[in-house]
């Protein structure tokens, strides 16, 4: 249990993001940088015996190195950070790359149909058909990517993925019922992408007596 509460830990650390640490970080680096000065200039007060000089030459050597590499890791970290930081703005600015990339196919189906429907021997038929043709590329594209129409006709009213845009009363549907759809919705993977926007159906109210004037 210890070894998998330690491995747990370990994988939090790794998953941190960097940027909330960077000030501290550096700040720490000089801090150890100016403790290194600090020492050696003689700012550090020694609580030993007073020692030989070959000990003083090589701690001397020693603090000269870890000043260095205390140097070099600040330099380090921060070509790391301003790399990370170009490849986090890269990803960001191409992340789309391969979508727009298979839509640009599209277009050029819309482009020929648009030839097609203007020349002299093109139909409304076959402008149709390519119409078709173009929206079933179009779905089967969006299908690749996750995404999936919202089942909304005859279905029961759910506010979590429907919007109701008009009402009325049917004594046919025993619950609110989707009886018409203005625009269909869709699911990216589980997440809601937009609400199918819809015409609710409810059950129409008893009607209520009316009384005897008279009585």
């Amino acid at each position: 249990m210890a070894d998998e509460r330690h491995h747990n830990e370990d994988a939090n650390e790794v998953s941190l993001d960097l940027d909330g640490q960077n000030e501290d970080i550096e700040a720490a680096m000089r801090d150890a940088v100016a403790a290194v000065e600090g020492v050696e200039s003689g700012d550090a007060q020694a609580q030993d015996p007073p020692a030989s000089e070959d000990e003083v030459v090589k701690l001397r050597r020693e603090i000269t190195d870890l000043r260095d590499r205390s140097m070099r890791t600040l330099a380090d970290f921060d070509n790391f950070r301003k790399r990370s930081e170009r490849e986090r703005q890269d990803l960001k600015k191409y992340a789309q790359v391969e979508i727009i990339r298979e839509y640009l196919g599209i277009i050029d189906n819309l482009d020929l149909a648009l030839s097609a429907a203007g020349s002299a021997t093109g139909t409304a038929e076959d402008l149709k058909r390519g119409v078709e043709m173009i929206h079933r590329q179009m779905l089967d594209l969006l299908k690749r990517y996750g995404v999936k129409e919202i089942s909304a006709l005859g279905e029961p009213f759910d506010p979590a993925m429907h919007e109701a845009v008009s009402r009325d009363e049917d004594p046919a549907v025993k619950t609110p019922t989707v009886t018409g759809e203005m625009r269909r919705g869709y699911f990216i993977y589980d997440r809601l992408l937009r609400p199918a926007m819809v015409k609710v159906s409810v059950p129409a109210e008893p009607s209520r007596p009316v009384a005897d004037p008279s009585a």
